[in-house]
């Protein structure tokens, strides 16, 4: 199977709304991702994590991210459709307006560069 990363992005005003919500909000959001990973079952590799505090690193320097990722997960599938199919729905696209989520497929590194 392929692997896949799944990036969340949202505005920073989801992000305030999170660090404002009861713990009783974030419990109910929490069942909706839990309801999420079950479905996926074995598909799900890596539940992931929050993410925060990005910083833009080119040749110019460091600065803050501004691309918005506030999270990730790891899926494995045959194909990036059958990926696709298990994000359908998924609560992160709920959450608020702006909110998105991006899927890469991991590719293998060339074997002669190991």
């Amino acid at each position: 199977m392929k692997q896949f990363v799944v990036l969340y992005y949202a505005p920073d005003s989801a992000m305030e709304k999170m660090q404002n919500s009861s713990s009783e909000e974030m419990k109910k959001g929490m069942e909706e991702w839990m309801k999420w990973a079950e479905k996926c079952g074995e598909h799900l590799v890596e539940m992931g994590n929050p993410l925060g505090n990005g910083q833009e690193i080119n040749p110019s320097g460091v600065s803050q991210s501004q691309k918005g990722v506030v999270g990730y997960s790891i899926l494995q599938a045959n194909e990036m459709s059958e990926a696709e199919d298990l994000l359908k729905g998924h609560p992160h696209l709920g959450w608020t307006d702006g909110c998105q989520i991006e899927i890469l497929e991991k590719m293998p590194l060339p074997k002669d560069n190991c």
